[in-house]
């Protein structure tokens, strides 16, 4: 298996420009960790996290009056603790991976690098994300081994095609792992009704031959402001 075949294609981005507090509102709207910061041609320019915004308020709590008279100013880690737009406090060129990249080469990656997620590129455009969620959900079809023919990958595309479309449930909650023919769910639904819309979709899918749903239910309060 490769990116291409666990990758969330729906992926939440910001501009360079998106002031902290909006960036903040996607992360807790969508219950994500992270978004790319990209720009008008999809050019992948950094990532903000969770993380990033943690340490942001942070930062000036750990600082006590005394501490600061010891302190050398560092304007890098000013403008990362005070910047109050993406571009000021996101990790700037973040490591990125192609679509052709497989399952194992990514868990090295995430796991040399100390990362929870790698953005997708396509001739320098970004097309997808890989979460450390997305690839254990790659593994949990055949372990690392797992494979994915182009048959596969038409079965995925359609499904969350038709997911997306007809459904009203939000595809970007939503992974489908396939492999031989075989259709794993995986994500969050608002409802039971959701949940069955989005076996439903899958079942339909010409070459499908199994379908196994992990499909989980949004927590009370996800997603409030």
């Amino acid at each position: 298996m490769q990116a291409a075949d666990i990758m969330t294609r729906n992926v939440i981005t910001v501009s360079p420009d998106s002031e902290v507090r909006e960036i903040a509102s996607l992360l807790l709207e969508h219950g994500i960790s992270a978004v790319p910061v990209v720009d008008a041609a999809d050019k992948v320019l950094g990532i903000v996290s969770e993380g990033d915004l943690i340490r942001r308020v942070e930062d000036d709590k750990r600082k006590s009056w005394w501490l600061r008279l010891f302190v050398v100013n560092d304007p890098g880690e000013y403008v990362k603790s005070h910047g109050r737009r993406a571009h000021e406090i996101m990790t700037p060129d973040p490591l990125t991976i192609a679509e052709d990249t497989p399952l194992a080469q990514i868990s090295r990656l995430l796991e040399k690098h100390h990362i929870k997620r790698v953005p997708v590129v396509k001739a320098g455009k970004l097309v997808g994300i890989v979460s450390r969620a997305n690839l254990l959900q790659g593994f949990a079809v055949a372990g690392p081994e797992a494979t994915a023919s182009a048959d596969d990958r038409e079965i995925r595309e359609a499904i969350l095609k038709e997911i997306d479309e007809n459904t009203g449930v939000l595809v970007d909650r939503i992974n489908v792992i396939v492999s031989q023919g075989k259709v794993e769910l995986w994500g969050l639904v608002e409802s039971d009704e959701e949940r069955m819309a989005v076996q439903v979709a899958a079942e339909n899918a010409a070459g499908v031959k199994e379908v196994k749903n992990n499909l989980g239910y949004v927590p009370p309060g996800f997603g409030a402001a």
